[in-house]
């Protein structure tokens, strides 16, 4: 589709002009422009200036949206997902109610684990059918591109089923996904006590198929006591890296581990969680060009401690929010929501939550070349909110702004 976006009262492009990320004081230049206008040709941005400066007459093969009093920005880009799986853990909700802790639930056999047999007995088709309503919802709330992790079968046959699942959405939805294998979620129940030997399975049986299968974008790993410590973590890194996948991780979430320290020391794109991360591994995902994923959504759910999002920035590390979405610690997919906890509790603010919920998600996911601003030549992943004001997506919360998504060019209807 051919579109032409006018009269924007607000135009939030995020201009990287050439950057892979925005750090530091560069993240609160948001390249804002009035009375705008932006147009789209075969799913690329085209043209991106003040309405004064267009003099042509829009031709018939053009439609065109009249944005007056509204806001444009680019989709959102959500980094960091789990959100194929199949079940739901609402009674753990209940459990935390009454003061259980993550750790305890997962001890008793819960949280990752108890997702485990529901994505095991299910097939393809199921997965597919439920994120693909998840995918509405978002591309409802403005994501436009997601990431979504493997994870939840930890056994051959259905981590398989889960990153070919990934793969067909990648291609049957509007959406744009990236796939990611994250085989180290857990140390399955038929491997307790023996991590070695799933490491082994992994590195052996799993990294070589999704390799040579070009299954996955990236490979992750949860670095962190009682699941992969750090030389399991990285002997999982490098077999992943030798079959072609760029490298993420799960780094201090529940402890300081040494996982952002890890994740620069191997060069991943983006290390995530980072609620205990160590001024060493600040300063040295910084030295690395690592970008930060803070997930403000899961520190909210779980009622622990945020990451250092405001030090992470003061340090000029690239930082990316992310909604985590998945069954146990985040089930919530709302972008502005992840904003508007990133500005109330992690001292970020409005700018600085917009770009790294665009262009520094776009970013983590190596794609900022492609989507996260709105310039020339990238792909016409667009949001139009019905708000006077972009500060007023974090500000007013529990309410979607978003009036029209378009992805690739295509506005999408719901």
């Amino acid at each position: 589709m051919n579109l032409f976006v006018k009269n924007i009262s607000q135009l939030v492009t995020v201009a990287a002009r050439g950057k892979k990320a925005k750090t530091g004081a560069d993240m609160r230049d948001l390249g804002i422009l009035t009375d705008a206008g932006v147009l789209c040709r075969e799913g690329k941005i085209a043209w991106v200036g003040p309405m004064r400066d267009w003099k042509e007459v829009i031709p018939p093969d053009i439609s065109e949206i009249d944005a007056s009093g509204m806001v444009l920005l680019p989709g959102f880009v959500d980094s960091h997902t789990h959100m194929m799986f199949a079940g739901s853990r609402e009674k753990e909700f209940a459990l935390r109610s009454e003061g259980a802790t993550y750790q305890q639930i997962a001890e008793a056999g819960g949280g990752i684990l108890g997702t485990i047999g529901h994505v095991r007995a299910s097939d393809k088709k199921s997965l597919k059918r439920q994120t693909v309503r998840y995918m509405g919802g978002m591309m409802r709330s403005g994501t436009t591109t997601v990431e979504i992790k493997s994870g939840y079968g930890l056994d051959m046959d259905s981590e398989i089923r889960m990153l070919e699942a990934i793969g067909e959405l990648r291609v049957e939805e509007l959406m744009n996904v990236v796939p990611t294998f994250l085989g180290a979620h857990a140390v399955p129940p038929e491997y307790r006590g023996r991590t070695g030997d799933y490491v082994s399975l992994l590195v052996d049986t799993m990294m070589p198929y999704v390799g040579k299968k070009k299954l996955a974008r990236f490979c992750d790993v949860f670095c962190e006591k009682g699941y992969f410590e750090p030389g399991d973590a990285e002997r999982v890194l490098l077999s992943a890296r030798a079959w072609g996948m760029d490298l993420k991780l799960h780094a201090d979430e529940l402890t300081s581990l040494g996982g952002a320290e890890l994740a620069a020391r191997l060069g991943a794109v983006s290390a995530d969680h980072l609620e205990h991360v160590s001024p060493g591994g600040i300063a040295a995902m910084k030295a690395a060009g690592v970008v930060a994923g803070i997930l403000p959504g899961v520190s909210f759910f779980l009622n622990h401690g945020y990451a250092p999002a405001r030090a992470l920035i003061d340090a000029g590390v690239a930082v990316a929010i992310a909604s985590d979405f998945n069954p146990g610690s985040c089930m919530s997919w709302s972008m502005p929501m992840m904003m508007t906890i990133a500005c109330t509790q992690m001292h970020v603010t409005p700018e600085e939550a917009i770009t790294a919920a665009t262009l520094n998600g776009a970013a983590a996911l190596g794609l900022s070349a492609e989507i996260g601003s709105i310039e020339v030549g990238k792909r016409a992943d667009l949001i139009l909110a019905g708000v006077p004001d972009y500060r007023f997506l974090a500000y007013h919360f529990g309410e979607n702004h978003v009036r029209t998504t378009i992805t690739n060019g295509t506005i999408l209807e719901f």
